[in-house]
């Protein structure tokens, strides 16, 4: 099926633009590098405000959309930053944090608890946090259940995101377990990886993933969203992305309502191909600025 959906997406001209637009809407813009300063999150703050040249979106007749990204996402020491960036702006991105040790999960669940707090009170509207792998690898999915549970209390009114961590749960049996246990306490989205292991978002992966929230939301009539994250870095891996929602989920989930890609360098290869598209020239990765 996986190969399936690769090998499907054909998109050309106008068409291919629109879903580059789409997909642009539903990126989460991400920096979670030791090196963050308060400097490079402005910016990429603005970048998710204007993720796209002006000048290409009025040849496309779309600077009037609101085109922005869905959300951009940092770590819990930089959420202030980002906050005060996007008031500046006078935008309505909202912030996005990691926490709960990420990406490893493997401090106390005290400290994990205060880190969702300090992350929220400082402003994030959105928290991604890791399940616990050492639960899912020992099968102890009631004790994860409960975690969670603790987790979704600390996020108050935000929106929480669960990362499964995928690369390292081992079998498909696992990822789905942990798939269901993760919506059973009460997550928004479940997201794939953090980006920092080995194997991060794999599309047989994912498919047993979005087929877990298909089965879910059968069961319960609740929608959960679902989130790529780690390796994304093409325009084209963006699309196949899309298709893959659209078929599994259905129109639906082709909004940042319900779908979310974790990335950093996708917007700029998404950029040079809108870019070729009105020009129908390549830019060079300088003539597409993070700002």
């Amino acid at each position: 099926r996986a190969q399936q959906i690769q090998g499907r997406n054909k998109n050309k001209k106008q068409w291919q633009a629109a879903w580059l637009l789409r997909a642009v809407t539903c990126i989460d813009l991400t920096t979670l590098a030791g090196d963050d300063t308060p400097g490079n999150v402005h910016r990429l703050c603005m970048k998710a405000t204007q993720p796209v040249r002006n000048d290409m979106l009025k040849s496309m007749d779309m600077h009037d959309k609101g085109v922005t990204t869905a959300a951009v996402c940092v770590y819990p020491s930089r959420v202030a930053d980002a906050v005060k960036s996007l008031k500046a702006a006078n935008s309505s991105v909202p912030v996005a944090s990691v926490a709960t040790g990420f990406p490893a999960g493997q401090t106390s669940l005290k400290t994990r608890l205060e880190e969702v707090r300090m992350a929220v009170e400082d402003g994030a509207m959105e928290i991604d946090i890791v399940i616990n792998r050492t639960l899912a690898l020992t099968g102890q999915w009631e004790a994860m259940y409960d975690e969670v549970c603790q987790f979704r209390e600390a996020c108050g009114e935000a929106h929480m995101k669960s990362i499964l961590a995928i690369g390292e749960l081992g079998t498909y049996t696992n990822v789905y377990k942990a798939s269901l246990v993760a919506m059973m306490a009460g997550s928004d989205f479940i997201k794939t990886s953090t980006g920092k292991e080995s194997v991060n978002a794999t599309y047989p992966v994912a498919i047993v993933m979005v087929r877990a929230i298909r089965d879910y939301f059968l069961k319960t009539g609740h929608k959960v969203g679902f989130k790529p994250a780690g390796g994304i870095r093409t325009a084209k891996e963006s699309s196949v992305w899309l298709t893959l929602m659209k078929e599994e989920l259905g129109d639906e989930w082709l909004s940042p309502r319900l779908f979310r890609l974790g990335a950093s360098s996708l917007l700029a290869d998404i950029e040079r191909q809108i870019y070729h598209y009105v020009t129908g020239r390549y830019a060079a990765y300088h003539q597409m600025p993070m700002a």
